[in-house]
Parts: structure tokens; sequence; C-alpha cells
């Protein structure tokens, strides 16, 4: 059976709740799934509830937008306990910097002559974090632009008219904020970071150093080759390989779960490995995971 451990919900940039998103993985058949918004953590009540009500395991999860030097990136957070205090506080910082680069990027296409305003993108994001994925959405039901890829590109990149940084923390922040909320720190999607993996294993080895728990080696746009050398990285520093679809229901790239290039398939095995380092990890259903026939695997 296969897991699918990074899901968005509506609470930041999906467009389905996490009740929603259980339901979904029922249907797929899947072992468990994990919760990882953009920095907040918002939902993670409501997935446990539902999670309950379904018999299904669901991990606890936040997504971490970070720097690393020059270079932005994802630190994925599981296992964390989303009642902690000072997680809380770490991701209001984030939050509130969102909040502020949102009005910044609509200032920037007023001036620009595009008819939006902040009450027009609340209007999209509804509820939780809004970001560039919601701005783009409102270009394009506006018909400025033609996708939301082209929104990107044209308005919302590094470097296009529109852009505008936020406040950030670094990869060593989010690692030991992560470990102090109890959870287990996994970098996000690195063959998006260096798809010719460079620079990627220097990279790794510095966050290691840092406290990085895992990385996330099952993932929609990894091929199987660069899988299979993202799994002998994990071997070689003795960490975790992870995985999961980045899934964001119908504002999202992915049109499933734990679908992808490859016969993409995160294994069950994760879960046993989550065990077997750390012990065991918050979730909605507190019996032990049973080792069941895993799904596809992938040799080094």
């Amino acid at each position: 059976m296969c897991v699918d451990l990074h899901l968005h919900s509506n609470f930041s940039d999906g467009s389905l709740s996490p009740s929603d998103l259980v339901e979904r993985a029922v249907q797929n058949g899947l072992r468990c799934i994990a919760l990882t918004d953009h920095d907040t953590v918002e939902g993670i009540g409501e997935l446990f509830d539902h999670g309950r009500a379904k018999n299904m395991h669901v991990l606890s999860g936040v997504e971490i937008s970070a720097t690393h030097g020059d270079r932005s990136l994802h630190i994925l957070g599981y296992g964390i306990d989303h009642t902690h205090t000072e997680l809380h506080q770490f991701l209001q910082v984030l939050q509130r910097g969102r909040t502020e680069r949102n009005a910044k990027i609509i200032a920037g296409l007023q001036r620009l002559g595009f008819d939006v305003d902040l009450d027009q993108l609340q209007a999209i994001s509804r509820r939780g974090q809004t970001g560039r994925p919601h701005i783009a959405a409102l270009l394009l039901n506006k018909g400025i632009v033609g996708s939301k890829n082209e929104a990107f590109k044209q308005y919302l990149r590094k470097g296009a008219p529109a852009w505008a940084g936020r406040t950030s923390f670094t990869a060593a922040e989010s690692i030991d904020i992560i470990h102090r909320a109890g959870g287990i720190a996994v970098l996000a999607h690195p063959g998006q970071l260096d798809p010719e993996l460079r620079f990627l294993p220097q990279l790794v080895a510095q966050l290691v150093g840092q406290g990085l728990d895992g990385i996330e080696a099952y993932y929609p746009t990894h091929p199987p080759s660069m899988r299979k050398r993202l799994l002998a990285l994990a071997k070689k520093y003795t960490i975790l390989a992870t995985g999961g679809s980045d899934y964001h229901g119908d504002n999202g790239n992915y049109a499933s779960m734990a679908r992808g290039k490859g016969g993409f398939c995160p294994p069950d095995s994760i879960l046993a490995a989550l065990e077997e380092k750390f012990g065991s990890l918050p979730r909605s259903n507190t019996e032990p995971f049973a080792q069941e026939a895993p799904c596809t695997q992938y040799s080094l």
C-alpha cells in the first residue's frame, strides 16, 4: 500500500478541506497521510478528528518556507505537536510576513494597471494562509493571464514586475523549531532545487549538520533515476527517505494523491522507518503501524 506524506488543504493553498483529504485518501486506498500546509498547522485538529472517524492513519505536519544562504527551500515537519506554543509563535511571524508580501504584490499589480485588490484576493483564498498561488488564481479568474503558470512567469516570480520578498527563517532555525515541537525535519522536493543534482549532495551534508532528519525522495517530478540517487544520498547520511505527492486538489499540478512519474508510490515501509528511528509520532490512530505488503519499491 502507498502513503502520501505531502498534502495541502484549504488552510493554505489547497482546494480541499482536511476532512475531504481523509475521504480522498480512503477512496484511493492509502495507508497513511500527512497534512503539510504552508506555514500553518491550523488544519491538523480537523484532520485528526476525521482520521479517527474513518480509522485512517493521519500524521501531523507542516511545510515551512526557509532559506539557506541565497537559496529558498522548504522544510517539512512531521509528527509535530500542533499545539506547541513556540511553533505557533514561529509560524505567526511567517504568516505576518506573507500578509505583508501579499499587500506589496497587489500594490505592484495595481501600479501595472490591473483591477485587483486585497478584498478580491481574500474572496479567492476564503480561509487560512493566502499567498502567491491565490494571487495567480485571481489573475486567472480576471482573464489577465491564461494560466497560473503564466501568472508566476510574467508577474509573481523573483525578478518579475510585481515580485516582493517576505520574512523568512533559515533552514537551521526551521529544523530547530520542528525538533522543539517534537517532530522530524525533512527537505522537501530536493529534485526541484537541483534537477541535475550538482550541488544537492553538499546542501544535504550541510543541512544534516544542522539536524536534518530526511529528504523527500519520492515525489511526482522525481523520475526513477533521480529517486535512485536520492535514496542513495539518504543511505549515505543515514537519514530518512520520505515521500508525498504535494497534492493541492484542484489548485495543484498533480491530479491525484500518490501519483507521479515512473509508477511513483511512496511505500508504507516509510512508516516503519519513521517509528524505528524516532518512536511513536503524534497521529489520530494510536495503534502501531502493522507490517503490510508494501507497494512497488525501487532498488538502489
